[in-house]
């Protein structure tokens, strides 16, 4: 009997990789054009007239300053977030680090104040490092850190928050020390049967060049999180213009409820962390303390970010990993807020 035959279209079908790669690229693309298609519906609808009651004009103002105030501090951390995937060999963060895992963690944290990188970058940044011998505990920290704490995301929270240092510095301790909490606590609590690594790396690839893989990163983190910026700024413009003040005095008037509210907010939305300082900035009817949560939960734990560790590490890490960040980033926000805000 004669062996079965490959089919054909095997020898053609695209990587997994260049795929996702695509996916994820034209994430921020179709966000565009939905847009731009709403607009001519709008438009050829005989909407016009509704486009320009004031109500409309204040939600596209207060929209086009989110968005134009946050765009350059996107630009700037996406294009080092690429330089550092494409040029910073994994290897010199493992030697940089101790050995020791427990002294390795807040090193990994700290680093993230120094080293740039967007949400969607660290997760495959700290798998790349995971199989590089970094200790899982360091990476998940670094994970953590570096969308939060570096000089483009502290830079855009004092130029969103003028006369407010404290609000920076707030910022800093609190991410800091959810980092490193959940670092330690994998050390203590974490099981190597959650962890499923992919086999998938991003980084630099045999037969590729440097400057390649810097511009197609770039590419894809620019898109893929402007994306998520211009989805962030209609929405919060949305709930500033369109929400009634009965339910904002609900909500900000307790300080729990105003915590809470604004975590899950930051959870949903998914907004860039280069860009979400911004955004936090235009919840004037919240407390400081709650925009803070919203500045702290937001580059941790959001709806694409377990979606990405989820494909990295598994979804048995992913669930608990997410739960449990979202909770000590909450708690400590709250702590951190209440001293110093």
């Amino acid at each position: 009997m004669a062996p079965e035959l490959e089919p054909a279209h095997r020898a053609v079908e695209p990587d997994e990789e260049g795929a996702n790669r695509l996916i994820d690229t034209t994430t921020g693309v179709g966000v565009a054009v939905s847009v731009l298609v709403l607009g001519a519906l709008l438009i050829q609808g005989g909407a016009i007239g509704w486009l320009d009651r004031p109500g409309f004009r204040a939600w596209q103002t207060t929209c086009v300053a989110i968005a134009v105030q946050a765009m350059p501090f996107l630009v700037l951390g996406t294009l080092i977030s690429g330089a550092i995937n494409a040029f910073v060999p994994a290897e010199a963060f493992s030697k940089a680090l101790p050995r020791k895992p427990q002294l390795a963690v807040p090193v990994a944290s700290a680093a993230g104040v120094v080293l740039p990188g967007c949400e969607c970058a660290s997760v495959p940044v700290a798998g790349s490092l995971i199989r590089r011998g970094v200790p899982p505990a360091a990476a998940f920290a670094f994970l953590l850190s570096a969308p939060a704490v570096n000089p483009i995301v502290l830079i855009s929270t004092a130029m969103a928050f003028p006369g407010s240092p404290e609000m920076v510095a707030a910022r800093l301790i609190a991410s800091l020390a959810v980092s490193m909490t959940m670092g330690w606590l994998w050390l203590r609590l974490g099981r190597p049967e959650w962890l499923q690594l992919s086999a998938a790396n991003r980084g630099h690839r045999t037969g590729h060049s440097r400057w390649s893989e810097f511009r197609l990163g770039f590419q894809h983190d620019f898109l893929h999180a402007g994306g998520f910026l211009v989805l962030g700024a209609m929405a919060a413009a949305t709930f500033n213009t369109s929400m009634p003040r009965s339910w904002l005095e609900t909500f900000s008037g307790s300080v729990w409820l105003s915590v809470l509210f604004l975590s899950v907010l930051a959870i949903v939305l998914a907004v860039c962390s280069e860009a979400d300082a911004f955004v936090a900035a235009s919840l004037t009817g919240f407390s400081p303390t709650a925009r803070l949560a919203f500045m702290v939960v937001g580059p941790m734990v959001d709806v694409k970010l377990a979606a990405l560790q989820a494909g990295t590490f598994g979804r048995a890490f992913a669930l608990r990993f997410s739960m449990a960040t979202a909770v000590v980033a909450i708690a400590t926000s709250t702590v951190v807020g209440w001293w110093f805000l």
